[in-house]
């Protein structure tokens, strides 16, 4: 905590008027183009990794960057929330599902949780167990991981899959108005993996890959 309080100080001394500016042109309103789905994980940072500035990204961050499908609204909607306002209230042209390696939350799919301590942590890992059954049953991305990674990667392709069960989704995929990627951030190397489909791999995100991206959304 002391920490936190001396960076809000540090903060407001280091205040450059061009930041003030930006500021008070986004207390009038933001417009980011992506939303950005992470995990809670302290050490997974879309802004440093990524770059970028406030105002930039719409961010849903929780245990596992996990998505409940269509069918499970009625009891989880919080993340459907922002599914939903980041489409009719921001349009957003594109969706990031970022997983990341050494997760606490991949690591209790892989090795289970104290149910008794942590019922509502179990309930929500739910919507990863696909990704856990997936990897138990033989498929995996990159089996060099350990086991809890594996299913880190492939929950990401699951997640994916829960956003494209909404309907208002898949109408603007369909239509080429919204772009679904699914990155990995590996914390130790603090390098970023793209998933290109066609290879079934998580590519590192450097100069080559970058354009490769940009030119798929050309």
């Amino acid at each position: 905590m002391k920490k936190l309080i001396q960076g809000i100080v540090d903060f407001r001394k280091n205040m450059t008027e061009e930041s003030r500016a930006l500021f008070a042109k986004l207390a009038l309103g933001h417009k980011p183009d992506t939303l950005f789905i992470a995990c809670s994980d302290s050490r997974v940072v879309p802004n440093l990794f990524a770059s970028t500035n406030p105002g930039d990204l719409f961010v849903l961050r929780n245990i596992g960057n996990l998505i409940p499908p269509f069918s499970a609204t009625s009891q989880d909607n919080s993340a459907s929330a922002v599914l939903e306002f980041s489409i009719s209230s921001l349009h957003v042209s594109d969706i990031i599902v970022c997983g990341h390696s050494e997760c606490a939350a991949m690591h209790a799919l892989a090795y289970g949780v104290d149910t008794l301590t942590c019922p509502h942590l179990e309930s929500w890992l739910t919507y990863g167990k696909e990704a856990l059954n997936k990897v138990k049953k033989g498929f995996t991305i990159d089996a060099s991981l350990t086991e809890h990674n594996q299913i880190s990667q492939v929950n990401v392709l699951q997640q994916m899959e829960h956003i494209m069960s909404y309907p208002f989704i898949r109408e603007r995929m369909e239509k080429k108005q919204l772009r679904l990627h699914g990155w990995w951030f590996d914390i130790a190397h603090a390098d970023v993996y793209c998933y290109e489909k066609e290879v079934n791999k998580f590519v590192l995100i450097d100069d080559k890959e970058a354009k490769v991206i940009l030119d798929k959304m050309n």
